[in-house]
């Protein structure tokens, strides 16, 4: 059992008449305490106030800080790369030292566990970012599978037992992060493509540059030694005070998603099927997984029914069958009509105002919308239906992106609905005025109209999203 508890999440399960009800109130997602009073200790809510924060990922440029809340997952041994090229769905067979892949693992029966970040330091040496139930589903193989490996891990601040990181992590985003990475950066700047790795030096630093975006943009993310985690940053910041480089601080941050179309921390699918039963006794009780948190308007008393594909995550791309991996058979024998698609659902604005307006006043009181982020769970799935009144899929992360002025949310929906301008109806609120979540106030449920749009929204995410750095 990775976490030394004396029970494990299957005694829990075992326990639990209800789970989904048990994940639906009584749970607390750690994303919601970390980005909370938990995190403030480390990185504020703003540095300035979000709405800027957001603006400059647009008009400027914006500098996420990462170090703190992102678990990671060192790999080293002679089997290190086998037992990654087992459990992902993507090929490795152009996995050189100077690429990163995003890694995407699920069940066998083809269900997404998790996705995260994998780099390739050398032939045996992988370090993993992000996504804890995919780093646990790797761990609890590597400790199982007979692999020839060893495993560091390194948990968010909020649970460290060491008190510091290994690596500190930053994310330079917007249009003019190419041109601040130039500037920073101590002699020629190299030129990065799409998801491709570089080390330079910044301020006599090593760093190591991945380049990708987290608000889908020009970015790219670097990291090194956390003891030079200060050095870097305040070189960055003075390299960006003349191109609108503002510092983003965790209500920003969160609300990525919205730009960049990334469908973060699906449920792990591992709740279920014998054949997870010793992942499942390895992990604790008090796991990440153990505390998945569900909520929305859309409530199933079957957990499978929150499990998702990786072509709903809009990962179908990256699907490579040139390997034996867990769950291909299963891919391979569904077709692409039974997955659902991802969108952007663009929110009506009478309908917004219908909400708003009902915070005033003696009621009906429909569920508050916060801003930037408007989802209340960590999961969270709102059913979303036709004009005719059938269920077509749902919505998930939902908030307000201020470049776009627009109420958006990610969505999974039927294909035969998933084309941009149909015309969609999602419920918002929770059933029975709401759950037991201390996050949710007692509300009535209501309506809001939505067009499909593509994911991601924004025009110019979808033009940047793939360039390469140090090429203009």
């Amino acid at each position: 059992m990775s976490q030394g508890n004396s029970k494990s999440l299957q005694d829990l399960i075992d326990a639990t008449p209800d789970l989904v009800d048990h994940f639906y109130n009584d749970t607390t997602a750690a994303h919601f305490s970390r980005s909370g009073t938990k995190s403030a200790a480390f990185i504020p809510p703003a540095f300035s106030n979000w709405r800027d924060e957001q603006q400059a990922w647009t008009d400027g440029a914006v500098l996420f800080h990462q170090s703190h809340h992102m678990p990671e997952l060192f790999l080293e041994g002679p089997d290190a790369f086998r037992l990654l090229q087992k459990l992902a769905i993507n090929s490795f067979a152009n996995f050189t030292l100077d690429r990163a892949k995003q890694f995407v693992a699920v069940t066998p029966s083809g269900h997404v566990i998790g996705d995260c970040i994998v780099y390739r330091h050398s032939e045996e040496s992988f370090e993993l970012v992000s996504g804890m139930p995919v780093l646990d589903w790797v761990h609890y193989n590597a400790e199982t599978g007979g692999y020839d490996v060893t495993v560091k891990r390194d948990d968010a601040s909020t649970t460290n037992p060491t008190g510091r990181r290994v690596k500190y992590r930053f994310q330079l985003d917007g249009p003019n992060a190419g041109r601040i990475f130039g500037k920073a950066i101590d002699g020629e700047v190299p030129t990065i493509p799409f998801f491709r790795v570089a080390k330079v030096t910044i301020a006599g630093c090593e760093v190591l540059v991945l380049r990708h975006g987290m608000s889908g943009h020009q970015g790219v993310e670097l990291s090194g030694p956390y003891e030079d985690e200060e050095t870097v940053r305040n070189a960055l910041l003075e390299a960006g005070k003349d191109d609108g480089l503002l510092p983003a601080g965790t209500q920003a941050y969160f609300s990525t998603p919205l730009s960049s179309a990334w469908m973060a921390y699906p449920v792990p699918a591992i709740f279920t099927g014998e054949e997870l039963r010793g992942f499942r006794e390895w992990l604790g009780d008090t796991s990440w997984e153990a505390n998945t948190q569900l909520g929305g308007s859309f409530y199933s008393s079957n957990i499978e029914d929150y499990y998702v594909t990786p072509h709903e995550l809009g990962y179908e791309h990256v699907i490579k069958y040139d390997h034996d991996f867990v769950g291909r058979e299963a891919l391979e024998n569904r077709s692409l009509e039974s997955h659902r698609k991802r969108v952007t659902l663009v929110w009506n604005h009478e309908d917004l105002a219908k909400v708003w307006g009902s915070q005033f006043g003696p009621g009906p009181r429909y569920k508050s919308l916060e801003f930037p982020v408007a989802y209340y769970a960590f999961n969270q799935f709102d059913e979303v239906r036709n004009e005719a009144g059938e269920l077509v899929g749902v919505s998930c992360h939902a908030g307000y992106l201020n470049p776009e002025g627009e109420m958006l949310s990610l969505a999974m929906l039927d294909r035969a609905h998933s084309e941009p301008g149909t015309e969609v109806v999602l419920t918002w609120g929770e059933i029975n005025g709401g759950s037991r979540k201390p996050q949710v106030e007692k509300h009535e449920q209501t309506t809001v109209r939505a067009i499909v749009a593509p994911a991601p929204y924004a025009r110019d995410v979808q033009r940047m999203q793939r360039e390469t750095v140090g090429a203009r």
